[in-house]
């Protein structure tokens, strides 16, 4: 079992929970999550260890959002047609072909990166290294979502 199946299972996502996250509100609230954990981890700077309560209550946030919205059953929006996707990419790696797959490595460097600048501006506590870590996950998601509901596109009967 892959590391991504494996965090799937550990937080609950069943196939209802896979509905209720293809819920736009799912996605775009946890795009939002994103500062709110860069601002909760900063604020080590002003409040010292109590930083640990606002990033807990980001963790709990995003440990609760795929399973705070309603169910999604026809993906019609952007963000639902790619939740399908993903699920169908995690149920089936191989149908993603050719182009796709390298673009999805791509992707995974371009994640990878952010990840790395993001972490360190937020141990040096630099803004730039923080912002740009911080766009490129974005932009790396956003990329993502649109791959993988190009795949529910082509591959949904």
């Amino acid at each position: 079992m892959s590391m991504l199946k494996r965090y799937a299972k550990a937080v609950g996502m069943s196939e209802e929970a896979w509905k209720r996250h293809a819920n736009p509100w799912s996605v775009w609230t946890r795009f939002a999550a994103i500062p709110l954990m860069i601002l909760a981890i900063w604020s080590r700077d002003w409040i010292g260890w109590w930083a640990l309560v606002p990033v807990g209550l980001v963790v709990v946030w995003l440990a609760l959002n795929p399973h705070a919205f309603p169910a999604v059953e026809r993906p019609e929006s952007w963000t639902a047609k790619g939740i399908y996707g993903e699920r169908m990419w995690l149920r089936d790696r191989s149908l993603v072909a050719g182009d796709h797959r390298k673009v999805q490595r791509l992707l995974v460097v371009i994640g990878a990166t952010g990840f790395g600048l993001l972490v360190y501006g937020l141990v040096m506590l630099e803004v730039w290294p923080t912002v740009f870590g911080a766009t490129l996950i974005t932009v790396g998601q956003l990329w993502r979502i649109d791959r993988l509901g190009q795949l529910y596109l082509a591959h949904h009967r």
